[in-house]
């Protein structure tokens, strides 16, 4: 068979020819309306296209759809083999009427309907973004990329969901070339809809089910947030480690301890609705247990104010046992911070202990009310 205009928008593959063959010589009565013929270039003039369409006679592109085609008859010639589909059977001077338009749109949605069946992946920009996802276009045809399709490492990572913030990272993907496959098509509506989850991959709940509660796994860090890291378990399957499990100490800032791609142990400490949470802290003995021994309430020690907030102070008696001195025994916050420094050593009393709750309430000691 002769070439097919062999630079047709996109790269059409000449594979799909064959389908106008066959639906040709499937064909035992004239062609119909929305019927895709196939036939060989006899003239082009200035606006129009005949086209040898055997046996039924001879098919014309001319009026819209010759100015629908322009892009594509620039790069066809006469004797060259193309595929139209049929828009009206015979004009008043009979000619089948036809469209290369639509015939390219039909063979696209075919080839869509391919890909999904192959399970094929493609190599695709990012156009736009809006609160929902990402914009991109495949042969001409715009599709949508569903945030939830993304894969971790491009998912926007927001506390709280804020849309505001969601649409902020999903903009830094725009330009940036995705892995994708196709999910679904809708030709009456012109859409696509892409994934960028491997269509191969297994199922996340196939995944988890793997895994057990106080499992030790390695992963991989594949993102840092105010609020925690994400860690790759393995292909598919990401958890979260909350910032309050991450250390027994005081932690207000997860990128100052880690980096994307660090490699790290982590237990797994809750399995719930397709999701896994994980833990560092649980792989480290709790400073807790051996504070249980060593203090009790009444007791005077020396603690380290680590942290300010809207109670009062937090104050560390060691690493990772820290009571909360209250704002109340100051009479305000200023007179609060004129008493203590961040980070400085100071005296004071454990009014409550209850190191099985990790709870503790500390009382300052004035130096200068103290008794010589």
């Amino acid at each position: 068979m002769s070439k097919i205009i062999e630079e047709k928008e996109e790269g059409i593959e000449e594979k799909k020819a064959t389908l106008m063959d066959t639906l040709v010589e499937k064909s035992a009565t004239p062609p119909s309306i929305d019927d895709i013929v196939e036939g060989t270039v006899l003239a082009i003039e200035k606006g129009a296209v005949y086209i040898d369409i055997p046996p039924f006679g001879t098919g014309i592109i001319f009026g819209r759809e010759y100015i629908n085609a322009r892009d594509i008859i620039k790069k066809i010639n006469i004797g060259d083999s193309v595929a139209g589909k049929v828009v009206f059977l015979t004009n008043e001077n009979g000619y089948i009427e036809i469209s290369l338009k639509e015939a390219r749109q039909a063979l696209i949605w075919s080839e869509a309907e391919e890909a999904i069946r192959d399970k094929k992946v493609f190599e695709i920009a990012v156009q736009e973004a809006n609160k929902g996802g990402l914009i991109m276009s495949w042969q001409g045809i715009s599709g949508f990329l569903p945030a939830s399709q993304l894969k971790t490492e491009h998912y926007p990572r927001v506390n709280d969901g804020d849309k505001e913030r969601i649409l902020e990272e999903l903009r830094k993907l725009v330009g940036t070339k995705l892995s994708v496959a196709i999910i679904g098509v809708n030709p009456k509506e012109g859409k696509l809809i892409f994934s960028e989850k491997n269509p191969t991959e297994k199922s996340k709940e196939v995944m988890i089910d793997k895994y057990a509660l106080g499992d030790i796994v390695e992963g991989e860090v594949t993102g840092i947030v105010d609020f925690g890291i994400f860690v790759k378990v393995e292909d598919g399957l990401e958890g979260l480690v909350h910032i309050s499990e991450i250390d027994w100490a005081l932690v207000e800032n997860p990128r100052l301890l880690f980096h994307v791609g660090d490699k790290i142990k982590v237990k797994i400490i809750e399995i719930k609705e397709g999701k896994i949470s994980l833990s560092l802290k649980a792989l480290k003995e709790n400073p807790w247990k051996s504070a249980e021994g060593k203090y009790k309430k009444d007791d005077t020690v020396q603690a380290v104010v680590i942290k300010f907030n809207k109670h009062g102070a937090l104050a560390s008696i060691e690493e990772g046992v820290a009571g909360l001195v209250h704002i109340s025994e100051f009479g305000s916050e200023e007179k609060l911070h004129t008493a203590l420094e961040l980070g400085k050593r100071y005296t004071f009393k454990i009014t409550l202990f209850e190191p099985k709750e990790q709870k503790m309430t500390l009382s300052f000691v004035d130096p200068s009310k103290e008794v010589k």
